[in-house]
């Protein structure tokens, strides 16, 4: 072999392994691995600028929710208890008492109920289910009565609790109507804010 053969077969081997070298380090620098300097993954959480809390629920003038009430939406939506409760006169206890004339009687009373001892002592203490407890309680049971059987979730919507106790008080209530009490139940006016003193000049 020449010596300039030897040298162009030197300079291909020599070109090639100049090539690879180049080409390793250019795939090394583009795929790196970084690691992270956390373990997990990090989850971009956008905070609610100016998030407001849910409105307080205003107490029900039941004097004037009463008489308006919509005794058949209440009827309807009452259908939801009939899984667990009989509505009718004289009707049998099922998971959950008999709820005819309910309104007006006194908690954990019905007879032949096993009631839960948070039920029980809420009746020690609460002579009878009146507009407000029974509102209260079908808002939210288990939240108002600590360890209560009944594990549905709530009414949430006020309106459908209205007409649900509207109806409620044509099923064998004698539980008076209170007056109107509109001022009660009116959000409190807040006062003006005193205007800032002129500057003396």
């Amino acid at each position: 072999m020449s010596d300039l053969s030897f040298n162009k077969v030197a300079g291909a081997v020599l070109a090639t392994g100049l090539a690879i070298f180049g080409l390793r380090e250019l795939t090394n620098e583009l795929f790196q691995d970084h690691p992270a300097a956390k373990a997990g993954y990090a989850i971009q959480v956008a905070a609610e600028a100016g998030g407001e809390a849910a409105p307080v629920e205003l107490p029900i003038d039941w004097g004037t929710e009463l008489p308006k009430a919509d005794v058949n939406a209440g009827k309807q939506v009452a259908t939801k208890c009939q899984s667990c409760h009989n509505l009718d006169s004289g009707g049998p206890n099922m998971t959950g008492p008999n709820l005819y004339g309910v309104l007006g009687r006194k908690p954990a009373s019905h007879a032949g109920f096993a009631y839960s001892q948070g039920m029980t002592d809420f009746g020690a203490k609460q002579p009878i289910w009146d507009y407000v407890h029974i509102n209260d309680f079908i808002t939210a049971p288990q939240k108002y009565i600590d360890g209560t059987k009944m594990t549905f979730v709530g009414l949430k919507q006020r309106q459908d609790r209205i007409n649900v106790i509207a109806y409620l008080r044509t099923l064998g209530s004698n539980l008076p109507i209170p007056a109107p009490a509109p001022a009660a139940a009116a959000p409190a006016t807040a006062a003006p804010t005193p205007a800032a003193p002129a500057a003396k000049k």
